[in-house]
Formats: structure tokens, C-alpha cells, sequence
């Protein structure tokens, strides 16, 4: 089964290419695009070259040498 089709178990997730633009790790969408697939960006440990990659809590990105780990909070 794909990612996009398992069953949303309620978990928060995040694209990879938009975590990269919040996070101030990136100036723009097309330069994530360009960095995700240069395969320059790590997704717990191994190179990730799909921008629309869903990441979720605990994931960590390695990017320019520096770990970011993924942390969604519970709003209810």
C-alpha cells in the first residue's frame, strides 16, 4: 500500500518541501524543489527526493549539516 493510500490515522503531517520554507531553510518553493532533488535533504538518514514527501512527528531532516526533527503538538 502507497503512502497516499493508507487510512489517515489522524496524525499531523507536513510536505517536505513547504517544513523546508516554514523552517526558514529555504528562500522560496522553487528553491526547495531544486535542493530535494539535488538529494542534498535527509529524511531520517536517507536521502529523500520527493518534495511532497508527508513527514510526521518524530521524522528528523538533515539539511546544510544540521538535524531538524519533526514535532506536531496534540490541539485536543
Amino acid at each position: 500500500m502507497s503512502e497516499a493510500e493508507q487510512p489517515n490515522d489522524g496524525e499531523e503531517k507536513i510536505p517536505l518541501d513547504q517544513f523546508l520554507k516554514l523552517a526558514d531553510l529555504v528562500a522560496s518553493g522553487g528553491e526547495a524543489k531544486h535542493v530535494i532533488r539535488s538529494g542534498v535533504v535527509l529524511v531520517n538518514g536517507d536521502p529523500e527526493t520527493r518534495r511532497g514527501r508527508k513527514l510526521i512527528h518524530g521524522d528528523v531532516v538533515t539539511f546544510s549539516g544540521e538535524d531538524y526533527v519533526i514535532e506536531t503538538t496534540d490541539d485536543e
